[in-house]
């Protein structure tokens, strides 16, 4: 008697789908993931077998998922508004109803959250400061969560910890101090956080321990064009978003070091202490860095502390080419910068530099003996977690270190001068190309911000009615995007200028025809709006 063939399912995004065990899309390894859970895997179940079938069904997934990002003939997103993926979508269901899902449902449920998500690696996704796919960072992540460890003490985390001491070391033989320290923390706003921090307690110790009371109002700068989070450390440690003065900035989006002496000398004429000073390299918006060495001088001048931003701009340190961006940033104490986004390293991966060596400790440490005891049997200087605001800290060194291993300088230094060059090319592009006009002229960095007037609004000679409708132009080209899931561009206004689209460039995978597309198709999706 023939042994009759046993049907089996295998998950997809529209449920269970029946396949007979021949079939070469399915492995005949079969986990029976229908009725099985997670109590059948590790350490619960009796062998990994299950959990090995069962993470080698993740693995397929991620794997068709990166071959997708990679794919042009693929959407970035199949959008769908929130209230449709509440409600739920062909089975997808972000309800949580308490009763434990079969495995089968879980891989589902992984699939599905990757379907109706972002493909932010995806060579068209021009949307944000981080994008991009790195296959080595991305490995590093998997292995870094597998490891499962906690950032705080060498016992825990003696390799990843040595690491941290390491890329910190190499980062201050490329700023150019004689001392360092630094931490690698939840982002670029967390580190400006950081930085204020430092910057107060050098001049207000006693703060720490006594509160505010009875001391002087601190006063703090930044340019207007500052990203939003140097603000933000104003009102968390009670020095007052109206004691964070904005700096006006030139044509260029440079903060302008004389209005800079000016409001310094305002501030102290009206009995109050400047103390500190963000100067950025590389605005979210015009890609501009200011001019450090001219800010320095000031800063020098008054005994404030110099903060460099360069969260997003510091990545032309890598290169030659374009080092003197950042001239002076030794000059600063305290430095920001996201290898998670020019140089590509997934997300999340930031830190916080400073010169002052021992002042993150002194300014942050608690002392619990149950973590930090002075009487172990090691070097007790690498238990970092004291200088942190946090306790719990993720591994997020391990993605730059492996970064570097596999690409090394050049790698960065390429991946660097290969956006800006492509940005110099939407450059020309934009300007040979009828109905696209330059918000600013001759960026500095890999931001590229333009207007596209459609047909109907180019002839009108009222300049206000056509400003006006003019943006509202963006909102429905990035809406129609959006819908289609073909490429996604930012917008914004800024100032008196009304929304423009706000190209970045920082995923490696770009090349010089998905300009070219993302142009043709910003004038095929905008070509017919009439208003």
């Amino acid at each position: 008697m023939q042994k009759q063939s046993a049907w089996r399912f295998r998950s997809s995004s529209v449920g269970l789908i029946k396949v007979e065990p021949n079939n070469d899309d399915y492995s005949m390894n079969n986990g029976d993931f229908e009725n099985s859970s997670s109590a059948d895997l590790l350490p619960f179940g009796k062998s990994d077998e299950k959990t090995q079938l069962f993470l080698k069904e993740i693995f397929e997934i991620l794997l068709k998922y990166i071959s997708k990002s990679f794919d042009r003939k693929c959407k970035i997103l199949d959008f769908h508004h929130p209230h449709q993926l509440l409600e739920g979508i062909e089975g997808f269901s972000l309800n949580i109803n308490g009763e434990a899902e079969s495995l089968e449902q879980i891989l589902v449920d992984c699939r599905d959250t990757l379907k109706y998500g972002v493909k932010t690696g995806h060579p068209r996704f021009f949307n944000q400061l981080s994008s991009g796919l790195d296959i080595v960072s991305l490995a590093a992540d998997w292995v870094t969560s597998t490891a499962n460890t906690n950032m705080f003490t060498f016992e825990i985390a003696p390799v990843f910890i040595l690491m941290e001491d390491v890329i910190i070391k190499r980062m201050m033989k490329i700023i150019g101090w004689e001392n360092i320290d630094g931490i690698f923390s939840p982002g670029g706003s967390i580190n400006n956080l950081y930085s204020v921090m430092l910057a107060r307690h050098k001049i207000m110790p006693d703060v720490k321990h006594s509160g505010l009371r009875g001391f002087p109002q601190l006063v703090m700068f930044q340019s207007k064009h500052a990203h939003y989070s140097n603000k933000r450390p104003a009102a968390i440690l009670g020095i007052g978003l109206n004691n964070c003065i904005d700096i006006e900035v030139d044509e260029r989006g440079h903060m302008k070091p004389e209005d800079l002496e000016l409001k310094i000398l305002q501030s102290k004429l009206d009995g109050k202490v400047p103390f500190y000073v963000t100067a950025t390299a590389g605005t979210t918006v015009r890609g501009a860095f200011d001019e450090i060495v001219k800010i320095s001088e000031v800063c020098k001048k008054y005994k404030i502390w110099l903060h460099v931003d360069a969260a997003w701009g510091g990545a032309v340190m890598m290169s030659q080419k374009h080092r003197h961006l950042v001239a002076g940033i030794e000059m600063s104490d305290s430095v920001t910068w996201n290898p998670h986004k020019m140089v590509g390293v997934v997300l999340q991966c930031s830190m916080l530099l400073t010169k002052h060596k021992r002042l993150l400790e002194s300014c942050n440490n608690m002392r619990a003996d149950y973590l930090f005891q002075q009487d172990k049997h090691y070097d007790i200087t690498y238990d970092t977690g004291d200088k942190t605001i946090q306790c719990g800290r993720h591994v997020d060194v391990f993605k730059l270190w492996l970064s570097w291993r596999a690409k090394g300088d050049k790698g960065f230094c390429h991946h660097v001068e290969r956006c800006i060059e492509l940005a110099r090319y939407l450059v020309r592009k934009i300007k040979k190309t009828p109905g696209f006009q330059l918000v600013f002229q001759e960026p500095e960095y890999s931001n590229v911000c333009f207007w596209y007037y459609p047909p109907s609004i180019r002839n009108i000679c009222d300049e206000v009615i056509k400003n006006e409708k003019l943006g509202k132009v963006a909102p429905i080209i990035k809406s129609r995007m959006m819908e289609r899931g073909s490429i996604m561009i930012g917008y914004q206004p800024l100032g008196s200028k009304v929304n423009f689209f706000r190209c970045v460039i920082s995923n490696c995978a770009v090349n010089y025809d998905d300009i070219d597309f993302m142009v043709g198709q910003i004038e095929r999706l905008g070509h017919d709006i009439d208003m």
